[in-house]
């Protein structure tokens, strides 16, 4: 089981930025970024193998970007230009297989961290 823990959440005036981390226990071959509002599903933001080929969601391309130190097993997301629109509980997952975002597939799972924009 590969333990995540995210951090660098918090609120960020519109067209800010913040940049969040995660932690991991040991390295995976993928390993993604995604969001969720209240009850709505949750949806990819972007993903990142051991490589370093991402991919992102629409919504995401052009703002923010992926990145990962595989050396200390740590996983980042640069969100710049912020929106009220991507308020929402930002987790971080990973896995052995890439499975793109589709968040469904992924078997590990951090506690999520909440970004705000106002």
């Amino acid at each position: 089981h590969v333990q995540l823990v995210e951090s660098g959440g918090g609120s960020a005036q519109a067209g800010g930025s913040l940049r969040l981390s995660c932690e991991a226990s040991r390295q995976s071959y993928c390993m993604a970024w995604f969001r969720q509002v209240s009850e709505k599903e949750r949806e990819g933001v972007a993903f990142i193998d051991t490589g370093g080929a991402t991919n992102y969601a629409y919504s995401a391309a052009g703002r923010f970007t992926i990145s990962r130190d595989n050396a200390n097993n740590a996983l980042y997301l640069q969100m710049n230009s912020l929106k009220p629109e991507d308020t929402a509980m930002y987790y971080c997952a990973a896995d052995e297989y890439n499975h793109g975002l589709a968040w469904r597939q992924y078997q590990h799972w951090g506690q999520g961290t909440q970004v705000t924009v106002s």
